[in-house]
């Protein structure tokens, strides 16, 4: 029998219907993704088994241990939420309440369904915390949000989610913003923990990769429609419908052109030392050195990836590159010649149009109360103020044309773009200018395969069109082989390896380097049984 039964789903707001018609079914114990495009409805899917779709109509049925979940009264529903169907979401930092602390948002959960008291639910905790692997978890327990890394905040909501021991987990995104190795270690816990409870998971995904190690089955949806289940394996070796070939299709391809070697470097720097003031107690700071004695040089043209897990200083890297570290930087930089390192802020103002950033998450980088337009022309307003209101307009739509937007799009505003819209807006507002040097810093990691495919090839015209040169930070090594000349390792805060993407990622010298790689290629792990501390 099924534990879920999911029989011709419609969902709708107002007028628009984004899931259309969609059934399927999860067994107890079953591990079943759903994946498909940004849009296709797999988020709104798995939300409307809980019923969290705000101001949503819903159709059909979802029957969960033989009830009709769209016919329970709200309050019934809180009794399932939590409880017998617990959920991951995508982003644990805007998930977790940030005024509160992770021990008390577990505990929380616990005293409301199982109505024990402060103190038992303390201990529950503390044991919760241990079991998906947080270190120190009684100390854990005490700590905010902000006070954890991206790993153990992801960490800390699968103990919450498994509190009170769910009999179906819904899991959307969960590894989407963490780096290769922490996406391995929080799959291999979920594998551990989906098999001691025997629980049944929904993972919802745009990892392939990740789909075929973890799923017993997989339903592809495209526009609202569930338009292929099957085993993982048969989904994987013989796809019917082109829809899923397609995205089977979607790898990054190396990108790529020569670089002439006797250029100039744009690019030039000492070794740079970043370190920031960290608080010890009310009166004490103690300096925390995030990066230490990195050089970078860069010439025209040319791609320099950076990776390495999350605290590895990369970001901080990036940033200092650009002069807008909150750090303090030690070390001469020089750009296109000129010792912006030595450089005050007005000073170094003309030379900022030549210099851009895209940033990880579109949506939070773009102004929700300014329209495209003035989003877009906002760095051109400042830096060329005699174009006029007609040439600013015009500036901006070729610059929209030129990431594949519409130039009637610049009148709406952020939200009412796909993350891969918002992405192209992003590059937009920074080629606009026509910079010199663009740092991207994880600029498809929240992307589905098809969308960063279309991103990475939009970058990679770009620099052929007009010769900039990327300084392109990312945690994933397949996007780094496609679109990078050259890569630096990062491991907390120095450079372990560099040289030629081909030589450091096909012949690693460095045992890092390799943990690395074996995290990228999950194919080379196994998910049964498997000890990630050992593998990875």
């Amino acid at each position: 029998m099924s534990l879920l039964e999911v029989q011709n789903l419609r969902v709708g707001f107002g007028a628009a219907t984004v899931v259309n018609d969609v059934s399927f079914s999860i067994a107890p114990g079953e591990k079943f993704a759903l994946v498909g495009e940004s849009g296709s409805g797999k988020t709104v899917t798995s939300l409307s088994i809980l019923r969290l779709s705000h101001d949503a109509d819903y159709g059909g049925r979802i029957v969960f241990a033989g009830e009709d979940l769209l016919q329970k009264p709200e309050r019934a529903m809180r009794a399932v939420r939590g409880k017998d169907i617990a959920m991951i979401f995508q982003e644990p930092m805007t998930a977790l309440n940030p005024l509160f602390t992770i021990g008390n948002q577990i505990a929380e959960v616990l005293m409301l369904h199982e109505g024990i008291n402060a103190k038992e639910a303390a201990r529950r905790t503390v044991d919760l915390l241990d079991k998906t692997g947080i270190p120190e978890p009684a100390r854990r327990a005490m700590a905010y949000p902000h006070e954890l890394s991206g790993g153990q905040r992801q960490r800390a909501m699968i103990a919450m989610a498994l509190a009170c021991k769910p009999k179906l987990l819904i899991a959307d995104e969960p590894t989407t913003a963490l780096d290769v190795t922490i996406q391995v270690q929080i799959l291999e816990l979920l594998n551990q923990l989906q098999r001691e409870e025997n629980m049944a998971v929904l993972m919802i995904t745009h990892d392939l990769n990740l789909v075929r190690h973890f799923a017993d089955r997989v339903g592809v949806m495209e526009k609202g429609r569930l338009i292929e289940t099957a085993d993982t394996g048969e989904l994987f070796s013989n796809p019917r419908e082109p829809y899923t070939r397609k995205l089977l299709a979607s790898h990054p391809k190396r990108m790529v052109e020569a670089v002439r070697e006797d250029a100039m470097p744009l690019l030039a720097t000492d070794p740079l030392r970043c370190t920031f003031s960290i608080k010890k107690g009310l009166f004490k700071k103690i300096p925390f050195v995030a990066v230490d004695g990195v050089d970078v040089e860069l010439k025209p043209h040319e791609t320099l990836g950076i990776v390495g897990e999350s605290g590895s200083g990369k970001s901080t890297l990036g940033m200092a590159l650009v002069r807008l570290s909150a750090a303090e930087v030690s070390g001469r930089i020089s750009f296109i010649g000129h010792p912006i390192s030595e450089m005050k802020s007005a000073a170094l103002r003309p030379l900022r149009a030549k210099m851009q950033v895209v940033f990880q998450d579109p949506f939070a980088s773009l102004s929700p109360r300014r329209t495209i337009e003035q989003i877009v022309g906002e760095g051109l307003e400042l830096h060329q103020p005699g174009l006029g209101s007609q040439g600013l307009r015009d500036a901006v739509a070729a610059a929209l044309q030129e990431v594949g937007l519409a130039p009637e799009m610049m009148t709406r505003y952020p939200h009412e773009f796909s993350g891969g819209q918002r992405q192209r807006i992003a590059i937009a507002r920074a080629l606009v200018l026509k910079p010199e040097l663009i740092l991207l810093d994880e600029p498809t990691s929240s992307l589905d395969v098809s969308v960063q495919q279309q991103v990475l090839q939009l970058l990679a015209e770009l620099q052929r069109k007009y010769g900039m040169a990327y300084v392109f930070i990312s945690h994933d090594l397949a996007v780094i082989r496609a679109m990078a000349h050259r890569v630096m390792v990062m491991k907390d805060g120095k450079i372990v390896e560099r040289g030629r993407t081909e030589d450091v990622l096909n012949h690693p010298k460095e045992e890092y380097t390799k943990r690395l790689l074996a995290a990228s290629t999950y194919s080379t792990l196994s998910t049964a049984g498997t000890s990630v501390g050992a593998e990875v």
